[in-house]
């Protein structure tokens, strides 16, 4: 049983019984495919092609429009039918470049290197060049990330393999399939930041993938297997870094200030592939589960896939269907249309039988406490909500607002039902832009 983990926390149904046991599949998509020029946290990237270009699968077609940026590929060959707002799984529209594919799958000429060849430099290049960001969810510009003030002051490089929401399991099938790579990737970063050691951190609800990698990194220096209590959101990253280090951060700091880097396992994989292949990020592992699909599944599935087209190769959604969200239960995004495109963070889509956060009707709070015992981020959910619901921008950051993780843990105890998270995160938001504004 793994001991390393947090104080607060839920324990939700898992689901991941649905979807842990299926092989992935490669799904080569059909039609256009929609490549957004926001798929990561900061400047968006600016696009390079024009209506008419023909362009390779790997080949640039946008580039970083800043220092936190990142660029982004093609990932099929095909011809460039424009570029326009479209659709996005947030159901934000974002200016997007649209490629008919070719069906020919011609790939650009990717140069592979030797890692005792390349400089930190050509490392981190090779990284950007590769446009590989967070693929967990937040989408941060990877070799930003890699590139703090003080690289001799980190001593911790922590992948995140977790996997703590519910039903999700891409991460798992990656780290089952594909160890070596995840291995290959922290080695790269380990040789960036030669006072650290890597650490492999996942639940002990995965005991089949902590042995598997254990025999892997068993006679790697610097590099061991962190077995974490089965909790959820235990991969946060303030709450990761907290169980395996014992060290806190908070809303105005970041892991580096504590001597941390964090990257998810997918994102090890990019690295892998940038690096010593010369592959930038053009597909990933998505989970596609749920009650409410026919055949729950893994698909490797290339950026800028239209979502309706996996639930089609799924089987479709069964007739009961009440909601479809990309992502997990807790901190996913509830779809109101599936003709979107995959993007470089898109890691699940959950199709649900039932609806219990709509068919549930909020009630006032009774004051049990339930909200602050569970909440990671050590706030009051249910003061901080309410003054978020009256407006009180100056109240809601006395109480310490902003160090909410907005993890969903509040909401989903509270026995009134209350949308705790939603109004909490709402205020955040209006904080940040007038802070912005300033």
């Amino acid at each position: 049983m793994g001991f390393l983990t947090f104080k607060g926390g839920v324990h939700p149904f898992d689901g991941k019984d649905m979807s842990k046991e299926c092989p992935t599949e490669k799904y080569l998509p059909k039609g256009e495919l929609v490549y957004p020029v926001s798929q990561h946290i900061g400047a968006p990237a600016k696009p390079l092609v024009t209506k008419g270009d023909h362009v390779l699968a790997g080949q640039v077609i946008a580039e970083a429009g800043g220092f936190v940026s990142a660029p982004v590929h093609a990932s099929v060959s095909g011809t460039v039918k424009g570029i326009e707002p479209r659709l996005t799984s947030t159901g934000s529209m974002v200016s997007s470049i649209i490629i008919e594919n070719d069906g020919e799958y011609k790939e650009a000429e990717f140069v592979p290197a030797r890692l005792e060849d390349l400089s930190r430099e050509e490392i981190l290049d090779r990284i950007r060049e590769g446009g590989v960001v967070g693929m967990g969810g937040a989408g941060f510009p990877t070799q930003v990330k890699l590139s703090p003030k003080d690289p001799d002051k980190i001593e911790y490089i922590l992948v995140n393999g977790a996997e703590c929401e519910p039903y999700i399991t891409s991460d798992y099938r990656r780290m089952m399939d594909e160890p070596q790579k995840v291995v290959d990737g922290l080695r790269i970063v380990l040789t960036l930041f030669e006072h650290a050691k890597g650490c492999i951190c996942i639940e002990d609800n995965k005991p089949d993938c902590i042995r598997k990698m254990k025999e892997l990194v068993q006679d790697i220096p610097r590099i061991e297997v962190k077995e974490l209590m089965t909790k959820y959101p235990q991969g946060g990253e303030r709450t990761l870094i907290y169980a395996v280090t014992g060290r806190e951060i908070n809303s105005s700091m970041l892991p580096a200030d504590v001597g941390c880097v964090v990257d998810n396992v997918e994102t090890m994989v990019a690295i892998s592939n940038a690096v010593l292949l010369g592959r930038p990020v053009m597909s990933r592992i998505i989970t596609i589960t749920g009650d409410g699909i026919s055949h729950p599944a893994h698909y490797e599935v290339l950026t800028g896939t239209n979502v309706e087209e996996l639930v089609q190769a799924a089987g479709g959604l069964k007739d009961n269907v009440k909601k479809v969200i990309s992502g997990g239960p807790m901190m996913g995004f509830a779809m109101f249309d599936l003709h979107v495109p995959c993007t470089k963070t898109s890691s699940a889509l959950l199709c649900m039988a039932e609806d219990p956060a709509f068919e549930s009707e909020a009630t006032a709070c009774i004051n049990c406490g339930r909200c602050v015992k569970v909440c990671p981020g050590h706030v009051m959910p249910s003061r901080l909500a309410t003054l978020a619901e009256h407006g009180d921008l100056e109240g809601f950051q006395k109480m310490d607002g902003m160090e909410c993780c907005e993890c969903g843990c509040c909401s989903y105890i509270c026995p009134a039902k209350r949308p705790l998270t939603q109004s909490i995160k709402s205020m955040r938001k209006i904080v940040l832009a007038n802070r912005r504004k300033k």
